[in-house]
């Protein structure tokens, strides 16, 4: 049939409104899993130092005579660390006028502006954290620095041909202050993670986390360990993903992270490693200078390695 005379149709209409959302939609990943994993702390120092002790070694010769007269064992001593912290920041500015204009998103709102700095700067933390940097103590000019998880580990670890390991600024004491040297890259083996996880088990440690990038995490899914595939009952799912693995010392969670090293695996015993805040998350308004408004959100945070034995890690990856 054809169309009436005078029939108003959208192809003539140049007024309609963008069909644009009223919630933002974000593509960007929000979520910090190694950051809500593990300890929270305080410190009252820039420069927060702690000691880790190690027992001795067990002994099954420890006996003694009836009567015997005895002599001091050896002193059990600790190792002092440390690292400095940081200072973070994410700042956001809206114009008076932006503040008030009706706007698809409702980007323009200082309140939906500071929670999307807030998301932003847990991101930044968190990619902080999982990557290999030094402590730096900075200067006036210079920022200061905290060093990242990854380069306190220096005993549980696997590397490839070449790889160093981090160096601390006393050598087995003080702050890591040289990176790791990153070696020659090789795929990530089932064999290369059980020999990780039986050192730190062996070193006193009781791994729960394993942080792997993406690629890494579909290899331990193809470990096999897992080798056959296959469809849970009453379901048209197939499963063929390892999140958990069961290994000889427990269970490990294997957790994906977007904001890791793709070369590293980390191993973790949540509770032996803790992020300290001199100065907790907040936002303050910050000086007005003209039709605008500025906010800061702002924390000063450290990581803190309190055993770096418990841990583990196999770099290199491919």
């Amino acid at each position: 049939m054809a169309v009436p005379a005078n029939t108003a149709q959208t192809y003539q209409s140049s007024v309609i409104a963008e069909d644009l959302s009223k919630i933002a939609e974000m593509i960007a990943p929000t979520e910090t899993p190694f950051l809500t994993a593990i300890r929270k702390g305080t410190t009252v120092s820039t420069h927060p130092e702690w000691v880790t002790v190690d027992l001795a070694s067990a002994s099954d010769t420890n006996a003694e005579i009836e009567g015997n007269d005895v002599t001091a064992d050896a002193m059990t001593e600790g190792v002092r660390l440390s690292n400095y912290t940081q200072i973070s920041d994410k700042v956001a500015q809206v114009s008076s006028t932006r503040e008030i204009v009706d706007e698809s998103g409702d980007l323009n709102r200082m309140s939906k502006q500071l929670a999307l700095k807030t998301q932003e700067l847990k991101r930044d933390i968190e990619k902080t954290l999982l990557s290999n940097k030094v402590a730096s103590a900075g200067s006036a000019s210079t920022a200061r620095t905290s060093a990242s998880f990854a380069s306190f580990l220096q005993t549980n670890v696997s590397r490839g041909t070449s790889g160093v390991n981090p160096v601390l600024s006393g050598t087995t004491s003080g702050y890591p202050d040289t990176a790791a040297v990153d070696g020659t890259q090789r795929a990530l083996t089932e064999a290369l993670l059980k020999t990780v996880l039986a050192l730190a088990w062996t070193n006193g440690g009781d791994p729960s986390l394993v942080f792997v990038g993406s690629a890494n995490k579909q290899l331990i899914s193809a470990f096999t360990g897992n080798a056959t595939t296959f469809r849970e009952m009453d379901s048209r799912k197939i499963v063929a993903a390892v999140d958990i693995y069961v290994g000889d010392f427990g269970e490990v969670q294997i957790v994906p992270s977007r904001l890791m090293r793709a070369r590293d695996a980390l191993v973790v015993t949540p509770d032996k490693v803790e992020i300290a805040y001199l100065q907790k998350m907040r936002q303050e308004p910050l000086a007005k200078t003209g039709h605008s408004e500025k906010r800061m959100v702002t924390c000063e945070w450290v990581c803190k390695v309190l055993n770096e034995r418990a841990h583990g890690i196999v770099a290199d990856l491919s």
